[in-house]
């Protein structure tokens, strides 16, 4: 396999590789107006644009055009960009007297996207008025559909000003404050248009206070590029599953959970309990997964927090998880477990009652709003009697830093929004864009043996004016089947590195697969116990809106998948391709077979109820790209088995 992969692309590779994304101005059409109810979302995000259309829109903004025939062919350039059929929906300020601080009007409801009606809206809007910051979003919150049936989705309001609410009151800041703690997945992004002083102080401080961003614009071209980050933000929200739960602040009336994925929420300074009832040979994990808003305010030491607690005030294994970042929220994810001791001697091997338990703490300027948790828990039964798993293989070995990684023309990818629909990708060489603040999401099909190995890079991309002292970071995560992260913060490879818009390039692996690795110390090494999809989370972030010129930024993957698959996790077990064609024949090694199929010896047991659909799927552990981790002592392993898949994951802090 090695001699089929060329050497790794030199810096100068990776620009030729990267496909840069070109935004252009569109043209707009005639006005129309719509009075019809938002429609339900059923869980899926939606938009709506408030559009600044006061008087000063009028004035010329140096090109010889209007801000506002500017910011008509900006809304353009953005609603060809979302995807078909995602809720959208066009509010106004400003556009109906000359005068008057209640001149707010919904011209578009938040229904399935249809362009050609927001671009005849936009068309139609002349500016003339007031500047009703406050009201407006105030009634642009209530233009927002719920999401139904518990499901949990990202309400965008985007709004777009070129200057400061001259109405003062309600004051804009105080309005977007109470909103974001009025509920969970709501979010104000403010693109402020050819503003300065008070005026973008305010638009900052209404960005921050609700949860989301403030992009600066001080031209058409940089209006529709921000205008375009947002929107496809808020339409590229993580995608949750799960059955609602509610955790309790006390262990005595904590909900029991049987193995599965559920859905809670979580505030700052809060503790959520859930209770357990775990036997005396199982393996368990459980992960918590918190989503914030893209971008949200965060301190660097913000933190979410996972233990198994057991007794009356004692805990098996504690695991805390930073951002260690102030450039904006991204998913963070904090996993235990319990690994029954080889000698079965410790506390936390017994039977009986256990609590699993999630914290956040979170400085006071930090995100206020409560954060989505994705939830969890997967049991795992030991090996079969007389089964004697390989040995650890805790080296990185041909998988280090000095790697051979595929070359060649790149192919297109989409990532997904998480781990729920991470896009499968193989060996190879992919391209993709990411915007600033968002996570693309991967997965690689990995065997008993091999071992994953990548590199990720970061384009070469045109660069603002005046963004040369201005520097983000780039970022990536591996996660194992069970979603535990490894590779990160210690030992071979590290997970960031700055981003100016120049070529940048960050390296990351996976030691190989070998169930025994469990009992190993090496937090790199305990997660990488079980074949399956293993993940790639690729993150950019959120400076680099200050920086690149196209609203999305080229990445490139170079996959390899190094070492021969083997058959099953036991000492001697023949290549996979061997034991295919001994089954063909009705052949081979019966234990083999046994604990290397989805139902055999080592696999999870547990239903996932999903917030959408019931049934059985996957269920796989936890969330999160975290750029260093911390880890305090602890062990995580899970594994979940369907009719066709075997996922296990392990992790033990240090």
């Amino acid at each position: 396999m090695k001699a089929a992969l060329g050497r790794r692309a030199s810096a100068a590779t990776i620009g030729a590789a990267l496909l840069a994304l070109a935004v252009g101005p569109l043209p707009a059409a005639g006005a129309a107006e719509q009075t019809a109810q938002p429609a339900a979302t059923d869980g899926k995000s939606s938009l709506v644009m408030v559009l600044d259309s006061s008087g000063s829109m009028a004035d010329d903004d140096g090109t010889g055009r209007s801000r506002m025939d500017s910011a008509r062919a900006a809304v353009g350039t953005v609603v060809d960009a979302l995807p078909d059929g995602h809720p959208t929906g066009l509010r106004v300020y400003g556009a109906d007297q000359p005068a008057g601080c209640t001149d707010t009007r919904l011209v578009r409801p938040v229904q399935p996207l249809d362009r050609a009606g927001l671009k005849q809206a936009v068309a139609g809007v002349q500016p003339k008025g007031d500047t009703p910051i406050g009201l407006s979003l105030q009634k642009a919150a209530k233009d927002l559909p719920e999401p139904t049936d518990g499901a949990i989705g990202t309400r965008t309001i985007l709004l777009i000003s070129d200057g400061d609410d001259n109405c003062g009151s309600p004051q804009p800041c105080e309005v977007a404050e109470q909103l974001s703690k009025e509920g969970v997945g709501l979010r104000i992004d403010a693109v402020g248009f050819q503003v300065r002083g008070a005026a973008r102080q305010q638009l900052e401080c209404i960005a921050k206070a609700g949860n989301g961003r403030y992009y600066d614009a001080p031209d058409a071209k940089a209006l529709a590029r921000q205008l375009q980050r947002s929107a496809q933000l808020s339409a590229d929200g993580y995608q949750f599953r799960g059955k609602p739960v509610a955790g309790t602040p006390r262990r005595d009336a904590a909900p029991a959970l049987l193995p599965g994925q559920y859905l809670d929420t979580i505030g700052p300074g809060e503790e959520r309990y859930y209770a357990v009832d775990l036997d005396d040979a199982s393996t368990v994990q459980f992960s918590a997964t918190a989503v914030p808003q893209p971008g949200a305010a965060v301190d660097t030491l913000d933190a979410l927090r996972t233990r198994i607690a057991y007794g009356t005030d004692s805990s098996c294994e504690t695991s805390t998880e930073h951002f260690f970042q102030k450039e904006g929220a991204t998913p963070l994810t904090s996993a235990v477990a319990r690994i029954p001791s080889e000698k079965g001697t410790s506390a936390c091997d017994r039977a009986g009652r256990y609590w699993l338990v999630v914290g956040r703490e979170s400085k006071k300027a930090s995100d206020a709003a409560r954060w989505p948790l994705e939830l969890t828990y997967g049991v795992e039964q030991p090996l079969p009697d007389g089964v004697t798993p390989a040995q650890s293989q805790p080296e990185y070995g041909e998988g280090d830093k000095d790697a051979s990684l595929p070359t060649g023309d790149p192919r297109d990818v989409t990532g997904g929004t998480g781990f729920n629909d991470a896009k499968e990708v193989g060996q190879g060489v992919w391209r993709d864009k990411v915007l600033p603040s968002q996570t693309l999401w991967y997965k690689v099909p990995v065997g008993w043996g091999q071992q994953l190995r990548y590199d990720v890079e970061f384009a070469n991309e045109p660069t603002v004016k005046g963004s040369s002292s201005v520097w983000s970071y780039g970022a990536t995560q591996v996660f194992t089947p069970g979603r535990s992260p490894v590779g990160g913060g210690t030992g071979e490879f590290s997970p960031q590195t700055v981003y100016n818009g120049r070529p940048m390039a960050l390296e990351m692996g996976t030691v190989p697969v070998a169930w025994t690795n469990r009992h190993e110390s090496h937090p790199n090494v305990v997660p990488v116990h079980t074949r399956g999809g293993f993940y790639i989370a690729v993150t950019l972030g959120a400076k680099a809106a200050e920086i690149a010129e196209n609203p999305q930024i080229g990445v490139v993957l170079r996959v390899a998948v190094l070492g021969r698959e083997l058959a099953g996790p036991q000492h001697d077990a023949p290549p996979a391709a061997q034991q295919a064609d001994n089954k063909a024949d009705n052949k081979g090694d019966s234990a083999a077979r046994a604990d290397s199929g989805a139902n055999g010896g080592a696999g999870w047991s547990g239903t996932v109820i999903a917030a959408t659909a019931g049934g059985a799927v996957i269920l796989i552990a936890g969330l999160a790209l975290v750029l260093v981790r911390r880890r305090s002592g602890g062990t995580a392993t899970s594994r979940i088995t369907d009719n066709t898949t075997d996922t296990t994951t392990s992790r033990r802090s240090a």
